[in-house]
């Protein structure tokens, strides 16, 4: 009989390294108070052993045809993740609970057209079959299981040869060689090693589900994120039903690109034309409002930026923002008084960008600067301008990126004048017809336009 060992190991809360004995600080990312006691057995059962595949030259692997991706037939999901799933790839995607992030795994396994097992450890078979009922997925090759133990995962994927797994979620999942609980420190490096190793050694596809604390990031050490090929965030507001979803890292494409969802009954839909969606009901004829043209990845959003000045009833004026930058919006509001001559330091300013979208392009600032001076001077901005640039401190408009794609996006939707940087409209390729493109250098030059 194997005899059993114990030890206990120090594993650091923010990057995921194991010490042999307990510091204050962190060794290896330095950060204190991070280190945490857990004790290994071997009395469990081990590892399951994955064949090794001999090591390959480089020069007789640049010989072979590129992999070919696998199209999810969801376009959004295949844009954010650069042409679709690669196979050996290990993928995370972390959001809020309820966000919707099982309902859009299920929808990506039924579109995918490939053997799939779906590890559901936290609902049982018969929850995961009502979605797929109510979501109207035939499930045609998709495996079910509500197994949780890692090691019985990984038999299951050789024995039914999945070429798409899916873990829901990664919080859940325990290997039998730790003692500590599912979803500790431990468990979850344990399990993400053992989940990179059957991707790299079998060529099988893995989306592992993770959630997101109240802090925005995704529970479990640092390292997880580091171990995957991509890690995928999925976003919304509970009073709105948009969902997008961002890529915070992609080995093999992009990580700009977004993906924008409408949740309703029938799952998540793909918005194929979001900036119709977020000026669906924008208000027209009203002081205090602007279009925006926003650049998420390579696509372009337009969207409607509201501000609203009303006189302070407290000694100190509010600074209220959704969806932009505070600090920024400080600094625009101080460019405004010192260089535009408009008192606001006895002004509440409310500024919103309506849909729920949130920018942080500096390209922004001439958009929101002209609708807090929209809503100050009580002046409307014509319902058919546009504007985009980044302002300085000096009240100059700085030159902003890819300008061609929006002038393209506003020019579609109707738009007959975008008033953008002199920089970026001098380096413009092409000249644009049907829209009236003019260029400024300062912020007094854009209001004598718009007002």
């Amino acid at each position: 009989m194997a005899k059993t060992t114990t030890k206990i190991v120090y594993l650091c809360s923010q990057c995921g390294a194991d010490f042999a004995k307990w510091n204050g600080q962190c060794p290896a990312c330095h950060e204190w108070g991070t280190l945490s006691e857990f004790k290994t057995s071997t009395k469990a059962g081990k590892r399951l052993s994955v064949d090794k595949r001999p090591s390959a030259g480089l020069s007789d692997l640049l010989k072979t045809p590129p992999l070919t991706r696998i199209s999810t037939k969801i376009g959004e999901v295949d844009r954010v993740l650069g042409g679709g799933l690669l196979r050996g790839s290990l993928i995370l995607l972390g959001g809020s609970p309820g966000i919707g992030k099982s309902t859009l795994a299920l929808q990506i396994a039924a579109g995918a057209g490939r053997p799939v097992l779906y590890i559901s450890a936290e609902e049982s078979e018969e929850q995961i079959a009502l979605r797929a009922r109510r979501l109207g997925i035939e499930g045609a090759g998709l495996q079910l299981s509500g197994e949780n133990r890692i090691e019985t995962v990984l038999e299951e994927i050789s024995l039914l040869k999945s070429e798409l797994v899916f873990i829901d979620s990664i919080q859940t999942v325990y290997s039998a060689v730790l003692d500590s609980l599912p979803g500790s420190v431990s468990q979850i490096r344990e399990c993400g090693q053992q989940l990179l190793q059957v991707c790299k050694q079998r060529n099988v596809t893995v989306i592992i589900i993770g959630h997101v604390t109240k802090e925005g990031v995704i529970a479990g050490p640092k390292m997880l994120e580091h171990m995957v090929d991509t890690v995928l965030y999925l976003d919304g507001d509970d009073r709105y039903d948009q969902r997008i979803l961002r890529s915070a890292k992609n080995r093999f494409g992009t990580t700009n690109e977004v993906g924008i969802f409408r949740m309703d009954a029938g799952g998540m839909l793909p918005v194929e034309n979001p900036s119709e969606l977020f000026l669906s009901e924008r208000t027209s004829g009203i002081s205090g409002t602007t279009i925006y043209p926003a650049l998420e990845g390579s696509r372009p959003i337009l969207l409607e930026i509201q501000a609203l000045v009303s006189a302070a009833n407290f000694g100190t004026p509010q600074r209220n923002v959704n969806g932009f930058d505070l600090r920024r919006l400080a600094m625009l509001l101080a460019v405004l008084e010192r260089r535009q001559g408009l008192v606001l330091g006895t002004r509440d300013v409310f500024v919103n960008l309506v849909g729920g979208l949130k920018v942080n392009d500096p390209a922004a600032d001439l958009a929101v600067i002209g609708a807090v001076a929209s809503a100050t001077l009580d002046k409307i901005i014509p319902a058919n301008t546009v504007l985009v640039g980044e302002v300085g401190l000096a009240g100059e408009v700085r030159s902003v990126s890819q300008l061609e794609k929006r002038v393209s996006e506003a020019k579609a939707l109707g738009f007959k004048q975008i008033v953008a940087p002199a920089g970026s409209v001098k380096r413009l390729n092409f000249k644009p017809t049907g829209i009236r493109l003019q260029g400024v250098k300062t912020v007094r030059e854009a209001f004598e336009i718009v007002f």
